[in-house]
């Protein structure tokens, strides 16, 4: 996520960190490079423009204060425009009514139902009892993938066998209420391109359910793409905010940099990953800590405290003191990861994990699947005493596993020098983590 962009900013960061005093010469050098990477990460034009006339313009009238050095107040100047430009705070969701009503409307491929999944299962999981309709009727298995996610979820889904999305809304809406369901969130149909007739409908479901949210679901890989279809949505519809999409997979992060500028309506959530819980909330202040490298520890420890409770922080920890963990406890540690989401996303909100730094790791999560093939082929007694495994037991372990007797070796290898440097590791405190309280939240 933002790869490609941060990468820039680091290299401009590199050269300003080293400013003797801020100049009017190295502001407008600066600024002309900040705009080259802005453009370059498929910023709007105008949006890119006006951040670099604001920063410029704090630049040119700040004082420098005496106990910080120039650089780093200009590049403070950068993160708090940048803060400035992604919305200042979190939007959170308005949930009013019973039930309370969300719309999503979108284009084709934008991972519209997809999101609604996983929405509903974020309200779920915050004790919401949720419902979900199915008003898309023109794309092929739109209603069956919904219905396949609400099991997933384990969350009704209502739907009907009719031409008309905003009378099946009505209805979805009526069952909900019987049933006392909390929230009700609208999978409505999609175009492949803006048009009147999509416009027309989705503007009559609206006007029929009344949502306390209509957000617009934006492809973030598509960039400008996405910005001026969240445009034309915005003139057309009373939206109150955007679902930024796919941004897993997006190195630039020109929509997100966008849409709130071009349109005036804020970024609520962001699809991190292709997981039921990969959607998260925009929150500026993280995103552009994350933009301009310098990590985002706040969303690494929520992600940590969701699959890691006190308990096992507490007996890996016994464990790694006396001498006892072993290939279970390490391939425990590899499913905890994977749930985490990417290794390359986590390493990313390190600070000082640079770009540079995560190229060089060769990190890929498809070696965690191989690691973890490798030790389900191993006995009971395999995994408790790796000692045991010899030439031969190493060549049924390949064979089960479908992996090159090297990687077992490389694995064996790892995992003895990862246990030494545990071992010392876990004479600290929890690892160095912050430490939780009794009910399982950091300090």
């Amino acid at each position: 996520m933002f790869g490609q962009i941060t990468e820039r900013f680091e290299s401009i960061f590199r050269t300003v960190r080293g400013l003797g005093k801020i100049t009017d010469k190295n502001i407008n050098t600066t600024v002309r490079e900040v705009r080259r990477a802005l453009l370059e990460a498929d910023v709007n034009f105008t949006t890119a423009k006006t951040f670099v006339s604001r920063v410029q313009e704090k630049a040119q009238g700040t004082k420098v204060i005496q106990s910080v050095k120039p650089g780093q107040q200009f590049i403070k100047i950068i993160h708090d425009e940048l803060v400035e430009l992604l919305g200042q705070k979190t939007a959170e969701l308005t949930l009013e009514g019973s039930p309370s009503i969300i719309l999503l409307a979108g284009l084709q491929g934008a991972g519209k139902t997809t999101t609604a999944g996983k929405l509903a299962a974020r309200l779920k999981k915050q004790g919401k009892s949720v419902c979900l309709v199915a008003a898309d009727i023109y794309r092929p298995a739109a209603i069956e993938q919904l219905q396949a996610v609400g099991k997933q979820i384990d969350v009704p889904v209502y739907q009907e066998a009719t031409s008309n999305p905003a009378a099946i809304c009505k209805r979805g809406i009526e069952e909900a209420r019987s049933l006392k369901n909390d929230v009700v969130i609208i999978d409505s149909a999609g175009r492949l391109h803006v048009d009147g007739e999509m416009m027309n409908e989705i503007q009559a479901v609206a006007e029929t359910v009344q949502p306390c949210e209509f957000l617009f679901v934006a492809d973030g890989m598509t960039g400008q793409d996405a910005v001026n279809s969240a445009l034309a949505f915005h003139e057309a519809l009373p939206l109150t905010g955007v679902i930024l999409t796919k941004m897993d997979g997006d190195s630039r992060g020109g929509a997100a940099l966008s849409i709130l500028e071009v349109t005036g309506k804020p970024i609520k959530f962001i699809g991190t990953s292709e997981k039921v819980d990969g959607l998260d909330p925009f929150d500026p202040k993280r995103i552009a800590d994350r933009i301009l490298g310098f990590g985002d520890v706040v969303s690494l420890v929520e992600k940590t405290q969701d699959v890691i409770d006190e308990k096992q922080v507490l007996d890996l920890q016994n464990k790694l003191v006396q001498n006892t963990f072993t290939l279970d406890d390490f391939r425990l540690q590899l499913q905890q990861l994977k749930n985490m989401g990417s290794i390359r996303q986590l390493m990313g909100m390190i600070p000082g994990m640079n770009q540079k730094a995560l190229q060089q790791l060769n990190l890929d999560d498809r070696q965690m699947i191989w690691t973890e093939a490798i030790i389900n082929s191993m006995t009971a007694e395999e995994r408790h005493q790796p000692q045991l495994i010899n030439g031969s037991r190493r060549l049924r372990i390949a064979r089960g596993s479908g992996r090159p007797v090297q990687e077992i070796n490389a694995l064996l290898k790892q995992f003895t020098t990862m246990k030494k440097m545990m071992k010392k590791m876990g004479k600290i405190k929890n690892f160095g983590l912050p430490e939780m309280d009794t009910v399982g939240r950091f300090n």
